[in-house]
């Protein structure tokens, strides 16, 4: 059995510098798809997550610099379809829905296990968006929406979801209309994805509260 012996005893100082969340980093890496400009996050952590979600913002056409300070310009999207070579090894990819749904009005993001929705489903996701007008087809292990204009709705989540809220907080900022999400997930990461998405000039209100109101804006 391996084991770590620690000696006491001794006064500890110095200075470790913290990564940021990888949970915070990744939803707020997928909210960048909301506007175009250049958009700056720092204190990124260096993980394979953090890797996967690079790959399919580039993947969709976004411009990406930096390593733990990273820039993100998705002023010239050129693809709404997030294969599943790129999601099936991380759940949070799934995250770009919302965001490309409300920009663009299409998106075809793969189920991140492909055809078979998981112990985990997504259906929490599905129906919030249909709920604010979009058309949502499955097909062959993949979610096609489809809405020209999203609309603000009241949402009541069957269960407090970190990734359903993050995603239907996203679309939301560009919806016609006041959405509220009712038994929203209360998670730091949602807080730090509501100041982020503030920062950009969304109007949002409750996060870290288990009701959340986004008023759409034009980003």
């Amino acid at each position: 059995m391996e084991y770590i012996t620690v000696n006491g005893g001794k006064t500890l100082q110095g200075t470790v510098a913290a990564n940021g969340a990888k949970n915070s980093a990744l939803a707020i890496m997928a909210a960048t798809l909301l506007c175009s400009g250049e958009h700056r996050i720092s204190g990124v952590p260096d993980l394979r997550d953090i890797t996967t979600m690079k790959r399919l913002l580039e993947h969709l056409g976004v411009g990406i610099t930096g390593e733990r300070e990273l820039s993100l310009d998705a002023t010239h999207i050129n693809i709404v379809d997030a294969p599943y070579e790129l999601v099936k090894t991380m759940r949070a990819s799934f995250l770009v829905l919302g965001p490309l749904l409300a920009r663009f009005g299409n998106a075809r993001v793969s189920l991140p296990g492909g055809c078979a929705i998981g112990l985990r489903p997504v259906d929490v996701h599905i129906k919030a968006l249909e709920a604010m007008g979009a058309d949502i087809t499955i097909e062959n292990g993949y979610v096609h929406a489809v809405c020209e204009h999203m609309q603000g709705a009241r949402i009541l989540l069957d269960m407090p979801t970190v990734g359903g809220t993050e995603n239907i907080m996203m679309a939301a900022c560009l919806a016609d209309g006041v959405t509220v999400i009712e038994n929203a997930a209360r998670e730091p990461e949602i807080s730090d994805l509501a100041k982020a998405l503030r920062s950009s000039g969304a109007r949002i209100s409750g996060d870290g509260t288990g009701t959340i109101t986004i008023e759409g804006v034009q980003l």
